[in-house]
């Protein structure tokens, strides 16, 4: 019985090595190609993102919070997660969530909406998240910044 249960942790830890390897090549095709599109910018961390509109409120830093409304896919298209579907806007600390948001997030004004697409070494990395994010998905998020909360307001 042991002995099925190593093999059987063999073959599954050998299947995310291959799917880790996969996601990571179509995600670096799928940045390049995306890249090139106008209007997506590149910081210098990797992370693209477009201004879809831009806000004229304050900015967040790192130590700020945040109220967003967000939707998540993978770069197949399948949403993996929505505010807009639940109806209630998300509100976090802007250090608190995936270092690709925290950049992406002290770019925007109050009242923008962006489109991130987010490396996976500034998400989940090899490790993915939950059944829907596979290790080093590219994941692509429509923001809107709704509001700023200053630290210690």
């Amino acid at each position: 019985m042991q002995k099925l249960q190593q093999q059987m942790a063999a073959k599954a830890a050998e299947e995310a090595k291959a799917a880790a390897a996969a996601n990571l090549k179509k995600g670096e095709a799928f940045l390049l190609a995306n890249g090139k599109k106008e209007g997506v910018m590149t910081t210098k961390s990797g992370l693209q993102y477009r201004v879809v509109k831009k806000g004229d409120g304050a900015s967040p830093l790192a130590s700020d919070e945040v109220t967003v409304h967000y939707e998540g896919r993978l770069i197949n298209n399948k949403v993996f997660d929505s505010s807009i579907k639940r109806g209630q806007p998300a509100t976090f600390p802007v250090n608190g969530v995936i270092k690709g948001w925290t950049e992406a997030l002290q770019l925007m004004k109050e009242g923008a909406e962006y489109e991130l697409y987010i490396p996976a070494e500034l998400a989940y990395g090899t490790r993915g998240a939950g059944q829907d994010i596979g290790p080093n998905e590219v994941l692509i998020f429509k923001v809107s910044l709704i509001k700023v909360k200053k630290a210690g307001e």
